[in-house]
């Protein structure tokens, strides 16, 4: 089981022990560790209203790209349900399934696929080509993007902020049109950051 967790594509899988039950300790481990980075990136953000600007999306990228598909959605279901059980590891002082609800939640569940999307592209090999890992980053991101714009105009009708005479122009401009350049940049760093880890094994070894 725990063998099939992670690829050697990924960092984590490289560096991992070889050991079955070393593997899915590291694993458990890796999982629960990053939450606790995915929790210091919501923390760290510009409080922009309704979604604030904060580094969790470079953290789901580059956790995704370092840790795999499985191991990297695992990591993102383990913090929405710290989150939803009242621990704060959200952005602000919210915690609960309430601020799931929230206008951010649509954000929070995209990650999910974001996740899946980037870890699946380095569980074949592209977080070693930041051209590859770059491009699946905008992907995920373009995924967590779409479902964040569906949530908001779903709640559009109880959210005071949106406009209510051009719902879907009100909701893309506030809280989706802000956030992409930030985001390109963002996923940018965080593929330079993980192809840039390959080079550092690589140098390694040699």
């Amino acid at each position: 089981m725990a063998m099939t967790l992670t690829t050697p594509n990924t960092l984590l899988g490289t560096l991992q022990p070889k050991g079955d039950t070393a593997r899915l300790a590291s694993n458990l481990v890796t999982v629960v560790l990053g939450t606790v980075l995915l929790t210091i990136a919501a923390k760290i953000q510009v409080p922009t209203w309704p979604v604030p600007v904060t580094l969790q999306s470079l953290a789901v990228a580059g956790l995704a790209a370092a840790f795999g598909a499985r191991i990297g959605v695992a990591t993102l279901a383990l913090y929405i349900l710290e989150g939803m059980a009242g621990l704060p590891v959200f952005a602000g002082a919210g915690a609960g399934a309430a601020y799931i609800l929230g206008p951010t939640g649509g954000f929070i569940i995209g990650w999910l696929a974001m996740a899946y999307i980037i870890g699946r592209a380095a569980d074949m090999g592209a977080s070693r080509s930041f051209p590859k890992l770059f491009g699946a980053m905008i992907l995920g991101n373009a995924f967590s993007f779409a479902l964040g714009f569906i949530w908001l105009a779903a709640m559009a009708g109880s959210a005071g902020w949106i406009d209510q005479s051009n719902i879907l122009g009100s909701a893309f401009a506030k809280a989706v049109q802000p956030f992409i350049v930030w985001d390109v940049l963002k996923m940018a760093l965080a593929a330079l950051s993980v192809v840039g880890g390959w080079q550092l094994i690589k140098s390694g070894k040699a």
